[in-house]
């Protein structure tokens, strides 16, 4: 028997069931953009591990060395393998391999800041973007909620891509001056330390904590604004992800205390930017900032500009 069911009746197809699920819809898609940094990522690493060792990139990358076969050569034989690995100098997913740049190495490192802001701060916005996908009608004068969202959401990128610019080129001049090593991870103590008790400081900062406060309550912010135009969302989305900066800019940037590469503080740091956009207490950002000044002290202490003033 041939059972025929009603129009009515018939499954949902599962896009519609997402869109009548905008939070669900948000999370996934964002899971997807996240997933794809991260890959990016983990492959540039799994591109160094032939040839290097990982502790070079920074403090716990030397866990790295334990899934490295070639970990147990000398520096001389792993210098030799990667001539043979990379022939022309420059790792497979662009890792200069000296202080100065080429065009193409620049290009290389700004992708990899990109993949960076997917990886930590697409992430952590989020619930911002699924708070904009609930609204009754996210943009005045239309039904249509997909398009608004990803506007949004390209808005935000925007501003995390701006910051990939200015840190690229921060990184190429410390990179030129010898402050950074063709690793990308600090050549001073100094500038590990100084970077971290900066970054801890901001964290008790009045801008800090109000770019904080409206990252947490994104709503009244989208009830003030509603945009009546993509260009609208485009620029709505452009000043979430200024707040997203006035907050974390300063824990993104102990990236170059820790070594730009180093994949493990990339999702330490992502988690801790996310953990204080959702979780409403004002001890999160000033423990993390207590922990970043006495960090930082440490590592100055161990410098030997810290040495001398200890000694002397």
């Amino acid at each position: 028997m041939t059972v025929h069911l009603e129009k009515s009746e018939q499954p949902p197809h599962p896009l519609r069931s997402l869109a009548r699920r905008p939070r669900l819809a948000v999370f996934l898609a964002v899971g997807l953009a996240a997933a794809a940094g991260w890959i990016y990522l983990a492959a540039m690493v799994a591109d160094m591990v032939p040839a290097m060792d990982m502790g070079e990139l920074g403090p716990g990358m030397a866990l790295f060395n334990s899934f490295n076969i070639f970990a147990g050569l000398s520096a001389e034989a792993r210098a030799a393998l990667a001539v043979i690995c990379l022939p022309e100098g420059t790792s497979t997913f662009g890792m200069p391999a000296s202080e100065i740049w080429s065009v193409s190495d620049a290009a290389l490192v700004f992708l990899m800041w990109v993949m960076m802001a997917l990886a930590m701060m697409l992430p952590s916005a989020a619930p911002m973007i699924a708070s904009y996908a609930e609204l009754p009608q996210p943009m005045t004068g239309s039904t249509g909620r997909t398009a608004p969202v990803v506007v949004l959401a390209l808005g935000y990128l925007s501003v995390w891509v701006g910051y990939g610019a200015l840190a690229t080129l921060a990184q190429g001049v410390l990179t030129a001056a010898r402050m950074m090593s063709p690793m990308m991870s600090p050549a001073t103590l100094v500038l590990a330390g100084t970077t971290l008790v900066a970054a801890g400081i901001y964290q008790f900062t009045p801008a800090k904590l109000a770019c904080l406060l409206r990252c947490q309550r994104p709503i009244p912010f989208f009830m003030d604004r509603r945009p009546a135009s993509y260009a609208e969302v485009y620029r709505l989305g452009i000043v979430q992800g200024l707040l997203c900066l006035g907050c974390c800019w300063a824990l993104m940037t102990v990236m170059f205390a820790v070594g730009i590469m180093n994949v493990i503080w990339i999702a330490v740091l992502g988690f801790l930017m996310a953990l204080e956009k959702t979780v409403h207490r004002l001890w999160i950002p000033r423990a993390i900032g207590v922990f970043l000044i006495l960090w930082g002290i440490f590592v100055l202490a161990l410098s030997d500009a810290g040495q001398a003033l200890l000694t002397g």
